[in-house]
């Protein structure tokens, strides 16, 4: 009865879909790619990007690269994707033929060969000019990366409460919302220490915000890093996606790809951060350097439906990791520093 029911609303959306496009393309709306950052290694790249119908005069990532018009965040959400779209993925001169899920999104690994550092590569779909994403190649040599959360550590927002979230995501004004204090140059001094180290961003955020997330970060100065996403709307299987199951999983896989890597772990303490770090950190021994959680201020703390009882503080436990806690980037930074992180 309920798998009934789940599906439904599944079938319910994948309907909706198909109708939009269907009406869009009756306008002559078209397919184009949003590329996303992506990473890899010297021998594969993840390719992150989503198809969208466009009007043919404003391709979907105009917004994202004209950071001075003001947009509410609902604006993200009537996009339109284009279900099963193929894209071209060209790297180093080699095409690969992906193909996007049934929310127009590609999510994929491909064999590449590319030298460590920041490399570009081209994306492309029915017929449309190319367009660059950026790819971060981690040096085989890198034995240390940041994974770092959004909500309430790189920007304030006070999830998950329903009502403010809401708020939050669909009405603010990008420009209003605000950075976490110091968190900017606490994330930048930890990358830049080592060069070649990765930082991903990891949230339970949808696709359809990336293009806000990315301009935010680059207007207050974020070191720039793969942004890991999850899709909106209800899944085959449930109504609602499970945004800690996405965390899990992506965890999982960074450990997985980079096994040689020491995680700097970087959250807050009102979603559940501390639970999933001192799980993964558990599972994965010795792949996590440290921990570092942002403490809320009260007033966040209650919007956010509470937070833990840490005070500043810097501790290691018998696995190793360090842990510390502050209340902004500036104090993470110093604890960090007391603590000859990273070493």
């Amino acid at each position: 009865m309920v798998s009934a029911t789940i599906h439904r609303a599944a079938r319910i959306d994948d309907a909706i879909l198909a109708w939009r496009e269907r009406r869009g393309r009756k306008r002559g709306w078209r397919g184009t790619v949003v590329p996303y950052t992506g990473y890899g290694s010297t021998t594969w790249v993840r390719v992150l990007c989503r198809v969208l119908l466009s009007r043919g005069t404003e391709h979907p990532q105009t917004l994202e690269q004209n950071s001075s018009r003001r947009i509410r965040g609902w604006r993200s959400f009537i996009t339109v994707p284009v279900v099963d779209a193929e894209v071209i993925v060209t790297v180093a001169g080699v095409e690969h033929r992906l193909s996007a899920d049934r929310g127009g999104l590609i999510d994929a690994v491909i064999p590449a060969e590319l030298a460590p550092g920041w490399q570009r590569i081209t994306l492309a779909t029915e017929g449309s000019a190319p367009v660059p994403a950026d790819v971060f190649i981690v040096d085989p040599a890198a034995r240390f990366g940041v994974i770092c959360d959004v909500d309430d550590t790189v920007m304030v927002t006070a999830l998950p409460r329903p009502l403010v979230a809401a708020w939050n995501t669909f009405v603010l004004d990008e420009h209003a919302r605000v950075p976490v204090p110091g968190m900017a140059v606490f994330l930048d001094r930890m990358v830049h220490a080592r060069p070649g180290s990765p930082i991903i961003y990891l949230s339970t955020g949808a696709w359809n915000v990336a293009p806000t997330l990315n301009r935010f970060m680059s207007r207050n100065l974020y070191p720039a890093g793969a942004l890991l996403l999850t899709d909106w709307g209800p899944t085959v299987d449930r109504w609602f996606r499970s945004g800690r199951d996405h965390k899990v999983q992506n965890l999982d896989r960074l450990a997985s790809e980079f096994p040689n890597i020491r995680w700097l772990l970087v959250g807050d303490d009102g979603q559940h951060d501390e639970d999933l770090y001192r799980d993964f950190s558990q599972a994965h021994p010795g792949q996590v350097r440290a921990i570092a959680i942002r403490r809320m201020s009260t007033g966040e703390a209650v919007l956010a439906g509470g937070r833990s009882r840490h005070d500043d503080a810097e501790d290691t436990e018998s696995d190793g990791v360090l842990r510390l806690s502050a209340p902004d980037g500036a104090g993470l930074l110093a604890l960090l520093k007391n603590a000859h992180l990273p070493d």
